[in-house]
C-alpha cells in the first residue's frame, strides 16, 4: 500500500462519505468544483451528493451570479444541536450550564472592566506584555464562543417540556 494511502484517514472512505464529511465543515459557501477538488471526486459526483445534502437540510444552496454555492444550513444545524442538548441533558444540567456560561462572562466583564469581547480585544492596544496580550485574545475568543452558546442552551431549556413530550416513544 502506498504511504499516502496508509497515512490518509480518508483513504478508506467512499466518495460519498468524503463529500459528506467535507460538506459538514463548510464555514463559507463553496462551489461543487471546490468540494470536488478537496475530496478528489468529479464535479458531477460532488454535485450529486451536495444536492442530496441540500434535500436533507444539511446544506443550503445559494445562487450567486452564475455560480451555485453550498454551505452548512445553520438554522437546521442549530435545531439539531438544541435537540441533542435536550436528549443528552436534564433540565437541571442545562440550567447549570447556562448559569456557568453567564458567570464566566460576568467574571470577564469584571476582571477586565469591559462589556464586550470587542472591547477586550481593543484593550490589547494598551499592553506591552505578550503573555497578557495572548491571554486577552484567548479570553475574547472564548467569550464570543460562550455568547453564541447561550441562545442555543436557552432554546433547549425554553422548549424542554414540549420537546421531551414529542420525543418520547409511546408503547
Amino acid at each position: 500500500m502506498p504511504d499516502k494511502a496508509r497515512n490518509d484517514p480518508h483513504a478508506s472512505m467512499t466518495r460519498g462519505e468524503r463529500i459528506r464529511a467535507a460538506a459538514r465543515t463548510l464555514r463559507t459557501p463553496r462551489t461543487a468544483s471546490w468540494v470536488a477538488n478537496e475530496t478528489e471526486v468529479s464535479v458531477k459526483t460532488a454535485q450529486k451528493y451536495l444536492n442530496q445534502l441540500v434535500e436533507d437540510n444539511v446544506l443550503r444552496k445559494i445562487e450567486q451570479g452564475d455560480q451555485t454555492l453550498y454551505c452548512v444550513d445553520q438554522l437546521m444545524a442549530t435545531y439539531r444541536e438544541v435537540a441533542a442538548l435536550q436528549r443528552e441533558h436534564s433540565r437541571e444540567e442545562l440550567t447549570n450550564a447556562l448559569d456557568s456560561l453567564r458567570s464566566k462572562i460576568t467574571g470577564w466583564k469584571q476582571s477586565y472592566e469591559v462589556e464586550t469581547p470587542g472591547e477586550l480585544r481593543a484593550s490589547i492596544a494598551d499592553l506591552d506584555d505578550a503573555d497578557e496580550v495572548e491571554t486577552r485574545r484567548e479570553v475574547a475568543s472564548e467569550w464570543e464562543h460562550l455568547s453564541d452558546r447561550i441562545p442555543v442552551v436557552r432554546a433547549a431549556l425554553n422548549e424542554y417540556d414540549w420537546a421531551t413530550k414529542r420525543d418520547s416513544i409511546s408503547a
